[in-house]
């Protein structure tokens, strides 16, 4: 066992995690049951806990409560723990397989050296680089035909910027070596000097959006709101008039893969800018403005941007969440990359958790007889055969009796830019007694998958369960392919130089369904 080890720890940093090592149920993992072998484990994180570390309603005193993360090796797994630092017991342990935290500054540093004294990559570059061009050492990573594949090992991608490429170092940390070196084409910039403003509203940021729950009431909906540690901005207790619509929705992961054959890329997750285990943060609050189509105002925008501190330079991201609400109780939950990656070749595949409100759901898919209802929990990839209703419905959720919603995939029709969102949609059954998403989250799927296994299939059991009349989960995962083709530019950013200043210029990629109320 390794304790998390940081110079000029916060209060009670070293309290938090000696109470969780005394707990059985966060320790279960530290040995094998079988042989009764003692396993590597490391202590990754230890951070404030945030209102969405916590079951939603769950009131507590900022300071109170501790997450510990702690990563297990040998199992590929990885157990979070939320500790009372006052009352000094453990309040819940959750055990995810096959997941991976956020890495401390000590495993970030060690897959920089690696790779920064790999003979692979001194040979790829032309000569040894130094600690300081390595970037996204810290990001999760794949790689096929190695241990890394799928993200069995605990794998990270340093990687160092060469003119218009690339070279990305895959570094696997469960064996301390270097497994390959990919280029990719980052696509011509001009931009050379960093922007750097975005980091002087983090600590504000943090205050007021990631450490309580905002409220917001307007054209008849009510909802709260708030940042996460890793799942974007999420909303919860969501009503429209006197209905209680959804219990909550967020934005789990961002996928971003740039090889179909040999599965590399990264796992990118997007929240707080501080004490957080996002990859790109918010850099500014969210953002909430009225939705105009000609001369009406058909309802409102709650948007959050988050940035990598040196975006639209090559291997920084930039993305975006939004949800609409419409006065006549249509909401779309939906998100972009704005670019621009670490390559020209990239596929991003965001994941949605969207829970309704109630506990008698049905969920039910179009097909040429009309609505036929599934009856197991499972998955559906929207395709060219797929089919809709005259108004472009694929699914449709009933959540009291025949009410609910109709569900529209993006096929292009939103006028956002998007050019159909070739989702994957899963369906699981929400069990009250288990955390399946309900809290914060980490990564739930490798970067670089191209089939259904992004993540929400973990929670569809081996046994597909029962989903007629009971509480349910949808999961929500567009694909979204980048072009810096002049004239077909999608999901990428550009920097141009023009009258003495460096300006930017962005092609998003859009995509989310929208929901139609069955009843108006």
């Amino acid at each position: 066992m390794k304790l998390l080890e940081i110079p000029n720890p916060p209060p009670n940093f070293l309290l938090a995690q000696q109470i969780a090592l005394s707990d059985s149920v966060f320790t279960f993992y530290v040995q094998n049951k079988i042989d009764k072998k003692k396993l590597f484990n490391e202590i990754f994180g230890v951070y404030p806990a945030r209102p969405g570390d916590v079951k939603l309603g769950t009131a507590f005193l900022p300071g109170t409560l501790a997450r510990v993360e702690m990563y297990n090796y040998a199992f590929n797994l990885t157990t979070v723990g939320i500790v009372d630092i006052f009352t000094q017991k453990v309040l819940s342990v959750t055990h995810y397989p096959q997941t991976q935290p956020d890495l401390p500054k000590r495993l970030v540093d060690l897959a920089t050296t690696i790779a920064i004294n790999s003979p692979e990559v001194e040979k790829a570059l032309g000569f040894k680089p130094s600690m300081n061009q390595a970037i996204m050492s810290s990001t999760r990573t794949a790689l096929n035909k190695t241990k890394c594949e799928r993200s069995m090992h605990l794998c990270v991608a340093p990687t160092f910027v060469q003119g218009t490429r690339a070279l990305w170092a895959i570094v696997d940390l469960t064996d301390n070596r270097v497994v390959g070196v990919r280029w990719t084409n980052t696509g011509e910039d001009s931009l050379k000097t960093p922007i750097t403003e975005r980091r002087l509203q983090n600590e504000n940021i943090a205050d007021c959006f990631c450490d309580k729950v905002n409220q917001l009431n307007k054209y008849g909906w009510k909802m709260d709101y708030l940042l996460t540690s890793s799942d974007g901005l999420m909303i919860s207790n969501v009503q429209f008039g006197p209905k209680r619509i959804l219990n909550s929705a967020k934005l789990v992961d961002w996928h971003v893969s740039y090889s179909g054959t040999e599965g590399f890329g990264y796992s990118d997750a997007v929240g707080c800018p501080i004490f957080s285990q996002s990859a790109v943060v918010a850099t500014e609050p969210p953002q909430i403005y009225d939705l105009v189509e000609g001369d009406s105002t058909v309802g409102f925008v709650l948007e959050q941007k988050y940035f990598s501190e040196l975006w639209p330079a090559p291997c920084n991201y930039s993305y975006s969440q939004r949800y609409f609400f419409y006065k006549d109780g249509r909401f779309r939950v939906s998100c972009a990359s704005i670019g621009r990656g670490c390559g020209n070749n990239g596929t991003y595949r965001p994941v949605f958790r969207i829970a309704f409100a109630g506990n008698q759901q049905n969920f039910f898919e179009w097909q040429e007889q009309g609505w036929k209802p599934w009856t197991k929990e499972g998955w559906r990839l929207q395709n060219s055969l797929t089919q809709y209703d005259k108004n472009g419905s694929q699914y449709r959720i009933n959540t009291n009796g025949n009410e609910g919603y109709y569900i529209q995939p993006g096929q292009g029709q939103f006028k956002d830019g998007g050019r159909g969102d070739n989702a994957y949609f899963y369906v699981t059954k929400h069990h009250l007694d288990k955390d399946e998403g309900a809290t914060d989250m980490l990564t739930i799927g490798p970067c670089c998958n191209t089939d259904y296994q992004q993540g929400p299939e973990k929670f569809i059991d081996p046994k597909p369960e029962n989903i007629q009349q009971t509480d349910l989960v949808l999961w929500y995962v567009p694909q979204m392919k980048n072009d810096d083709t002049p004239g077909s530019k999608y999901c990428w950013s550009e920097a141009y130089y023009e009258d003495g200043i460096y300006k930017i210029r962005a092609y998003p990629c859009f995509a989310g369904p929208l929901f139609v109320p069955t009843k108006k």
